[in-house]
C-alpha cells in the first residue's frame, strides 16, 4: 500500500505525524496493517504524455576564453588563464572551466600527463597557474550510453506535471551505464513520459563529488553531485534533459523523486545540497546495536584496499585517504529487537547522502545489514548472531531465510521535500516490499 501526505509547513526531524510514523510501535503496527492509507486528499495525477521541458546549455556557462569541443566520452579543451586570478591550482581552475566534468576526472587526466600548460605536460594538480598561461588538454572519458524507452511497469506514488515519485523495486539500476543500458529506471521513465531514445553520459559529474564504485552498486549520489546528462539521439541541436536527482543502490528498494523539467531539477538539487530533503530508511541488521539510538559521523571515502568499495575513514587513516573522504552523518534508531537479539529493525535518517552511506555506517558500528555481502553482512555474519540466541528447532528456517537473501535488507521508506513549483511541503511513505517484510516477520516470530 502506498501513502502520500502533504502539508503547508515544515517541521524539525522526528516531529509530526508523518516523520514519526516509523518509530517503534507505530512502525510495527503500520507494517502489520500494510500501511493503510490515511491520505487527506486524493493524489494529483497527470497524463502519461507529460514531457520534460528542454533547454540547451548556454555557451557562456561552459567557459570564458575557452574553446571546448565534444561532450561525450572525451573533451578537447584550450583556455588562457585571465589576469587578476591570483594563486590558483591547475585542477581547481580547469574543473571550474568545465562544469560538466568532475574534478576527480580532471585530476586523473593530470596524473596521466594529458594536461599541457604552455606546451609542457604537468602531472600535479597542485601546480599553480599564472595569468596568461595557456592550458590545453584532451580529456579521456566514459563512452556515452544509448537509453531506449522500455515498457517497464513503474510503481508511481505521486505524479504531477513537474515531479514524479517512484517506489523503486530492488534489483533495478537507476540510470544506464556501459554494460548496463537496459532495464533501468531511466529506460522506464522514457517510456512512461513518451520521450524518444536518449544518450546518457555517466561521466558528467560535478567537481568534489565522490565517484560511484560501480553501476550495479551505486548508493545515493552525493548531494553536491548531479547525475550525468541525457541527450536526445536525433534532431539537432542536442538537448540536455535533467531528470534523476538522486539515486538508490541497485539492491535498495523505496522512494525516489524525479524531476520533469529543468527548473524543478535545479530546485530539487538545491534542496539536496542544503540537506533539507527528509529521508528515512529501514534495515535489518546482523545483531542489535548497543545504543537504542544515536548519531554516526565519520567521513566516507574510497576503500584503500578495494577500490570498488567505500569505507569509513578514521582520523588515524592515511592523509591521502582523509583528503579524498567526505563528511558523512547518519542518525539511527532501533525500532524492534528481533530473534532474541540476533537482529534488529533499525531506522536510519540521512543528514548527508554519501555513496553507500548507511551500509558503510552500519558496518562501522559493527552491525552490518543482512544480505550485504559487500559490507560485512554475509550469511556467516548473520548466522553467527542468530543461531546462538535462538532455539535449535528454528535454525533450519533461519538458515533458509539467510541463504535466500538476494540483496541488502534496506528500504527507503519515507521521502519529503518542498515542491519546487507550489512550495508545498510533501511527504511520502511506502511499505517495504515482500522480501523485506517476509524476512522481518520470520525474525520477529523466531525465538
Amino acid at each position: 500500500m502506498l501513502q502520500a501526505l502533504s502539508k503547508r509547513h515544515s517541521m524539525p526531524i522526528c516531529e509530526g505525524l508523518v516523520r514519526c510514523c516509523v518509530m517503534e510501535a507505530a512502525f510495527a503496527k503500520e507494517l502489520r496493517m500494510g500501511f493503510q492509507s490515511r491520505c487527506p486528499r486524493p493524489l494529483l495525477h497527470v497524463n502519461r504524455c507529460a514531457s520534460f521541458v528542454s533547454s540547451a546549455p548556454s555557451s557562456a556557462s561552459v567557459a570564458r576564453k575557452v574553446e571546448a569541443v565534444g561532450l561525450e566520452g572525451g573533451l578537447d579543451f584550450k583556455g588562457t588563464v585571465p589576469e587578476g586570478i591570483g594563486k590558483t591550482r591547475l585542477d581547481a581552475w580547469l574543473a571550474g572551466q568545465l562544469p560538466l566534468v568532475s574534478r576527480a576526472r580532471v585530476q586523473s587526466n593530470i596524473r596521466q600527463g594529458s594536461i599541457l600548460v604552455n606546451g609542457k605536460a604537468i602531472i600535479k594538480g597542485s601546480y599553480v597557474l599564472r595569468p596568461g598561461d595557456v592550458v590545453e588538454c584532451e580529456l579521456t572519458g566514459w563512452a556515452p550510453v544509448d537509453a531506449n524507452p522500455e515498457d517497464i511497469p513503474l510503481d508511481i506514488v505521486y505524479e504531477d506535471k513537474h515531479v514524479i515519485v517512484i517506489n523503486k523495486p530492488a534489483h533495478m539500476v537507476v540510470h544506464p551505464a556501459p554494460g548496463h543500458s537496459e532495464g533501468t529506471l531511466v529506460n522506464a521513465l522514457l517510456h512512461h513520459c513518451e520521450l524518444p531514445a536518449m544518450r546518457y553520459s555517466s561521466g558528467s559529474t560535478p567537481k568534489n563529488a565522490l565517484e560511484s564504485p560501480s553501476v550495479d552498486d551505486s548508493e545515493e549520489i552525493d548531494e553536491e553531485a548531479l547525475v550525468g546528462t541525457v541527450t536526445t539521439l536525433s534532431g539537432p541541436p542536442p538537448v540536455i534533459r535533467p531528470g534523476i536527482v538522486h539515486r538508490l543502490d541497485k539492491g535498495t528498494s523505496g522512494l525516489l523523486v524525479v524531476a520533469k523539467d529543468e527548473y524543478t531539477h535545479a530546485h530539487l538539487c538545491d534542496q539536496f545540497k542544503a540537506r533539507s530533503v527528509r529521508r528515512s530508511y529501514v534495515s535489518l541488521t546482523c545483531g542489535v546495536p548497543s545504543l537504542k539510538s544515536g548519531r554516526v559521523e565519520i567521513p566516507i571515502g574510497r576503500d584503500p584496499r578495494d577500490r570498488k568499495k567505500m569505507a569509513a575513514i578514521s582520523a588515524s587513516g592515511s592523509s591521502a585517504g582523509r583528503s579524498k573522504s567526505r563528511t558523512a552523518a547518519s542518525r539511527f534508531r532501533v525500532l524492534e529487537v528481533l530473534a532474541n537479539g540476533g537482529s534488529a529493525l533499525v531506522e536510519w535518517r540521512l543528514e548527508t547522502g554519501r555513496t553507500h552511506q548507511i551500509r558503510v555506517h552500519a558496518q562501522y558500528l559493527g552491525y552490518p545489514l543482512m544480505g550485504d555481502d559487500t559490507y560485512g553482512g554475509t550469511q556467516g555474519a548473520a548466522l553467527s548472531q542468530l543461531l546462538p540466541k535462538t532455539l535449535a528447532a528454528n535454525h533450519g528456517s533461519l538458515r533458509k531465510l539467510i541463504s535466500g537473501l538476494q540483496r541488502p535488507c534496506l528500504h527507503a521508506i519515507t521521502l519529503g521535500f518542498q515542491h519546487p513549483r507550489t512550495l508545498e511541503e510533501l511527504d511520502f511513505k511506502c511499505a517495504p516490499p515482500q522480501d523485506f517484510e517476509s524476512a522481518w516477520r520470520t525474525l520477529r516470530q523466531t525465538s
